[in-house]
């Protein structure tokens, strides 16, 4: 659980084991929205950020931090993950969301800033694209792109 009260009593968020909990995509936009120091963090890979595309942050006058978990195509987990991310971000305090496809890896990515001292990590839930429909395509069942969040392709 999130050791920053601000975010545990004002956002909804879902306990997880491992990291401060789960945000709806929309959450997240709120969070991103009204706290300045919040950091959207996408660890997809660099294929998924060219292909897929990317949250836009413009109206926020933020970017999303870019550091792949795993990298493509071998899907090793990036050893320097933390060491990245840390010295990158050398507020422990500050509330970071994890995104990435549907919300696995970004599971796993907040689970370790946690362990590296970090105390508010979100993950968003469902991710960029969200789970298979019924069709076996992404986008549209849920997630950043399904909520109507802004994003691009580049």
């Amino acid at each position: 659980m999130s050791n920053d009260s601000k975010i545990a009593g004002t956002y909804a968020t879902s306990p997880a084991s491992g990291y401060a909990g789960d945000v709806t995509p929309a959450t997240a936009w709120k969070i991103l929205s009204e706290r300045g120091d919040a950091v959207l963090i996408d660890v997809r890979t660099r294929a998924e950020w060219n292909y897929v595309g990317l949250p836009d942050l413009e109206a926020l006058a933020k970017k999303p931090a870019l550091v792949e978990w795993q990298s493509f195509p071998s899907m090793q987990l990036n050893p320097e993950f933390v060491a990245t991310l840390s010295s990158a971000l050398p507020d422990k305090g500050a509330p970071l969301l994890f995104l990435c496809r549907s919300g696995a890896r970004s599971a796993a990515a907040a689970k370790a800033m946690t362990a590296a001292g970090y105390s508010t990590c979100l993950n968003v839930a469902d991710g960029f694209e969200g789970p298979l429909d019924a069709k076996a395509r992404r986008g549209e069942a849920g997630g950043w792109k399904a909520a109507g969040l802004p994003w691009r392709q580049t």
